[in-house]
Parts: C-alpha cells; structure tokens; sequence
C-alpha cells in the first residue's frame, strides 16, 4: 500500500505542476527566465516543454505504466529543480520558484523559503526512491509495474 499511495502522490505533483504551467505558459517563461539558467533563446521552448514532461511523468505513474523508469525519470528530474533552487539561491537571487505556478522574481525571499522548497522536494525524492525499489502496486496497467493487494511490497524483477 505504501507504493501504492507514493505512486499517486507522485503522480497527483506532476499533473497538478505540469497542468498548472501547461495552462499559463506565459508565467512559465517568467518563471524559467527568472532562473537565469537558460540561454534566452531557449527560455521559450524549455517553459513549452518542460510542463508536458511533467505531466507525462504524471500520465505514466497515475496509470502505473513503466513506475520504476518514470520514478527514476522523477527522481533526477527533482535533482535538477533542487540544483537549480540551489543555484538561485547562491546568486543571491529573489525568486519564487515556480514549482506550482507563478514564478519570476519576487521581494522578501529568504533562506526559509528556499530551504522549505528545497525539503519539499526532497519528499517528493523520497516517493521516488522509494518508487525505484519497490515500483509493483494494484492498479497498474504495466506488467513489470503490477501486484495485487496480497501481493508484497518486494523489489521488482524483470519479466
């Protein structure tokens, strides 16, 4: 059952971010762009893209379809928002991250808000880890990904 809860706590993250950027691509880009981490030129493409991996990360975990890729794809993408929280906040620069919308430069942030984001990320880390070890849950539509509510929370092996 644990696997179970992290798959759709993993699952509701990504679709609620991913929709929510998806659905206002113009804060998305003020979001990306307030990183300053992204070429310009590129701003625009990676605030297109990066909503629809999200919620493709979010499709294929909901549906339990490839758990333990999509955790793994979870994991280091998480990694990557952590260092670029990180590096933000090295440079001394005020933003919000806009991990759920929003986004963009902001007065007032401080340490607490990035180490809030940070430990919040670092949860979602954890379902994915967990996720990566332990992928077999009921509900799941692929093979490798699929056990029964009798079934025990053991790791995965191919089939």
């Amino acid at each position: 059952m644990v696997s179970l809860a992290a798959r759709l706590g993993l699952a509701a993250v990504w679709l609620i971010s991913g929709w929510i950027k998806f659905t206002d691509p113009t804060q998305t880009v003020v979001a990306v762009r307030a990183y300053q981490l992204v070429p310009a030129d590129l701003v625009r493409p990676f605030a297109a893209v990066f909503p629809m991996v999200e919620l493709v990360l979010g499709a294929l975990l909901l549906i339990g379809l490839a758990v333990r890729p999509a955790a793994i794809a979870s994991v280091l993408l998480l990694l990557a928002l952590i260092a670029a929280i990180v590096s933000a906040w090295a440079r001394g620069l005020s933003i919000d991250c806009g991990c759920f919308g929003g986004g963009g430069v902001v007065e007032g942030i401080d340490s607490g808000d990035y180490i809030r984001e940070i430990a919040r990320d670092v949860g979602f880390i954890a379902l994915g880890v967990w996720l990566t070890v332990f992928p077999r849950t009921p509900w799941a539509l692929g093979p490798g990904s699929r056990t029964t509510f009798s079934g025990s929370a053991q790791p995965a092996v191919q089939e």
